[in-house]
C-alpha cells in the first residue's frame, strides 16, 4: 500500500517531467527559434526557482535577480580566469549565488514586505559593486564581461534543459515528500509546525539556497549563452518582476503552475511586449491587479475548482 500511495505522489510530477523535456528537445527541430526558447527556458527555471522559496515558505523575494546576476558573473569570472570546463565554470557560478545567500542568510529573520525589501536592497548593493568602474579589472565595470571563448549555443541550449528539468525536479521533490509536507506546515504555521518538530530555521534555510542556487545556474548558463553582457542585462528588475509574475499567475506551490506561467506570459510577452512595450505593462499591470483580486491562488485553482487534479 505504501509502494502504491509514493507512486500516486510521484507519478504524476515524473511524467510531467518528462513531456517537458521531451518538448524543449524537439522544439528547436519543428520551430527552429532556439533564441526564443532559451529565453523561454530560463524564466521557466527562475519562477520554479522563485516558486521553491516563495511557493514553500512564504517569502517573497524581490531581489531574486541578484543570484541570477551572481550566477552569471560567478560563471563568466571561472570561464575568463581558469582553465576548467565551461560546465564546471556553470557550476561555480550557482556556488557564487549560493555564497550570496549564505551572506544573506540574516534577512530570513525578517518577514513580509520587510524582507522584499531588504532582499530587493540587497541585489541593488551588488549590482553596483560588480558596475563600479574602479573594479573594471576585476568585474569589468560598466563595460560588461565577454565569454566568447566558450561561446556553445548548442552546448548552453541543453544545459538549460537539463537546469529547468532540475528544477522541476525539485519543485516535485518539495510538493510529493516528507520534507515539503513540514514546509507546508511551517508555511501555515511556524509556531505549531515548530512544536510538532520541524526545525523551521534549518528548513528555511536549505530551501533558500536551494532556490539560490538554481538562480544561479540559470545565471550561468545565460551568460554561456549570450556570450557579452552588461551589468545591465543580468541585474534589471525586470527579471525579478518576470519570474514573480510568471509564478504567480500559474500557481506557487505547485509544479506546473510556473511552468505554465512562464509558457503562456513569455509567449505572449514575445507577440506583443517587444513591438509596443508600453502595452505590455499596462497589461501586467492590470494582470497582477486581477491575480491578487480574483485568483491569489494563479490559474491552477481554477482547474482545481473543475474537478481537475493539479501537482
Amino acid at each position: 500500500m505504501r509502494e502504491t500511495a509514493a507512486v500516486r505522489r510521484w507519478m504524476p510530477g515524473g511524467v510531467f517531467l518528462l513531456v517537458v523535456g521531451v518538448c524543449f528537445m524537439l522544439l528547436p527541430k519543428v520551430y527552429g527559434n532556439t533564441s526564443l526558447l532559451f529565453s523561454m527556458m530560463t524564466f521557466v527555471v527562475l519562477a520554479q526557482g522563485l516558486n521553491l522559496l516563495y511557493g514553500f515558505t512564504g517569502y517573497l523575494p524581490f531581489g531574486y535577480v541578484g543570484f541570477f546576476g551572481a550566477g552569471a558573473y560567478g560563471t563568466s569570472l571561472l570561464v575568463l580566469h581558469t582553465h576548467l570546463p565551461v560546465l564546471v565554470c556553470v557550476a561555480g557560478g550557482a556556488l557564487a549565488a549560493v555564497l550570496m545567500a549564505v551572506v544573506l542568510g540574516p534577512l530570513l529573520r525578517l518577514s513580509g514586505a520587510y524582507f522584499s525589501i531588504a532582499n530587493l536592497a540587497a541585489s541593488q548593493i551588488l549590482f553596483y559593486v560588480v558596475s563600479n568602474p574602479h573594479l573594471s579589472k576585476i568585474t569589468g565595470g560598466p563595460y560588461g564581461l565577454s565569454v566568447q571563448k566558450a561561446y556553445d549555443p548548442h552546448g548552453s541550449y541543453l544545459t538549460m534543459v537539463a537546469v529547468m528539468l532540475l528544477s522541476i525536479a525539485l519543485a516535485t521533490y518539495f510538493r510529493s515528500s516528507r520534507f515539503g509536507m513540514a514546509l507546508h506546515a511551517m508555511r501555515q504555521d511556524p509556531v505549531s509546525a515548530s512544536m510538532a518538530g520541524v526545525h523551521v530555521v534549518r528548513e528555511r534555510l536549505i530551501v533558500w539556497l536551494t532556490s539560490a542556487a538554481v538562480a544561479g545556474l540559470a545565471g550561468g548558463v545565460y551568460a554561456w549563452n549570450l556570450s557579452v553582457f552588461y551589468p545591465d542585462a543580468v541585474f534589471t528588475l525586470q527579471i525579478s518582476v518576470f519570474a514573480i509574475v510568471f509564478a504567480l499567475f500559474g500557481g506557487v506551490g505547485t509544479v506546473i503552475g510556473p511552468v505554465v506561467g512562464a509558457i503562456v506570459l513569455y509567449t505572449f510577452y514575445n507577440g506583443i511586449g517587444i513591438s509596443a512595450p508600453q502595452y505590455f505593462e499596462l497589461f501586467y499591470g492590470v494582470l497582477i491587479v486581477l491575480l491578487v483580486l480574483f485568483l491569489p491562488n494563479g490559474i491552477t485553482s481554477v482547474l482545481s475548482r473543475w474537478g481537475l487534479r493539479v501537482f
